[in-house]
């Protein structure tokens, strides 16, 4: 047990390490602004590789109910279980909600694919496209609205959601699919080039982000919260992904990436809402830079019992 997991250190978790370790370095001494590789991320790398893994993908119709369903599921088992916590625990509303971004914000895109894909293969990678476009739409719609239900406008849920171009080309995919076309040749190649360039890009995305989270030091009652916080993220929220899981009856290679990706550290953008919304910005910082280091040394433990 303790080899393979040695082993999925070093043939998954090395690779990850060295875009995301030289995104901090160029971070803490070039200054690397993030907002022009943010835009070519979300407009241009994202939207490339969801476009060239949905028109690919070997998928069945039960595979993306079964997607659908567990996101749906996760995401409320998730907020029951922080506002659960929230309520025993006697924390404020605005810990409450921070606790809320934390379960249910996962890093699943600009880190979860590249995992996916060193750990599962292409194969893996399919069927997380799936999963990441659902949690685009949940998130950016329930999401919000259990984190900072007394601001939350339907209005602006629905344009944020339609602002992402990687909905547009998962419609866009699908649509192929159902009519059996394929792209041109010239034109799928350089989608797949693109696509190619995911992984690196957005990895050194995250090493940058990772070193503009605030580091504040926490006092008293954030403490306690954000103990409880990583609690969730890094030990209660497989449990529930596992139950989840369990009861819909996803087997086989699904199972595996479904459970890795719920997984996940929190997200980085989890700090924007937090700060919109004045949700415990403070701990969410916190719990964004260690859930994501720890991330390191427990996800390649799961990856093996997966496998």
């Amino acid at each position: 047990m303790i080899q393979t997991v040695l082993l999925t250190l070093l043939g998954v978790t090395v690779p990850l390490s060295i875009p995301v370790i030289a995104g901090m370095l160029l971070k803490k001494y070039q200054n690397l602004d993030t907002k022009p590789l943010l835009t070519l991320y979300l407009y241009f790398l994202t939207p490339a590789l969801i476009l060239d893994s949905l028109s690919k993908a070997k998928l069945s119709y039960g595979d993306v109910f079964q997607t659908l369903a567990f996101s749906v599921l996760n995401l409320l088992l998730l907020w029951a279980a922080a506002w659960g916590i929230g309520k025993g625990m006697k924390l404020s509303a605005p810990e409450t909600a921070g606790l809320t971004l934390i379960s249910t914000f996962t890093n699943s895109v600009n880190y979860g694919l590249p995992l996916v894909l060193l750990a599962f293969g292409q194969m893996g990678l399919d069927k997380a496209s799936v999963y990441v476009i659902a949690q685009m739409l949940i998130v950016n719609t329930v999401g919000v609205y259990f984190a900072a239900r007394s601001h939350f406008s339907v209005r602006q849920a629905i344009r944020s959601v339609f602002a992402l171009p990687a909905i547009y080309a998962a419609v866009f995919a699908m649509l192929l699919r159902a009519l059996d076309l394929q792209l041109p040749v010239g034109i799928a190649k350089g989608i797949s080039m693109v696509a190619a360039a995911y992984a690196p890009v957005v990895l050194a995305l995250l090493g940058a982000q990772m070193m503009s989270v605030s580091r504040h030091k926490l006092e008293g009652e954030e403490r306690r919260t954000f103990g409880l916080g990583m609690a969730v993220r890094s030990l209660l929220s497989p449990v529930i992904a596992l139950a989840g899981l369990t009861l819909l009856g996803i087997e086989g290679i699904l199972f595996n990436v479904l459970f890795i990706l719920a997984s996940m550290p929190v997200a980085v953008n989890a700090v924007v809402l937090a700060e919109r919304y004045d949700a415990s910005p403070k701990i969410v910082s916190a719990c964004i830079l260690w859930s994501t280091l720890l991330s390191f040394v427990i996800l390649p433990v799961y990856i093996v019992w997966v496998q």
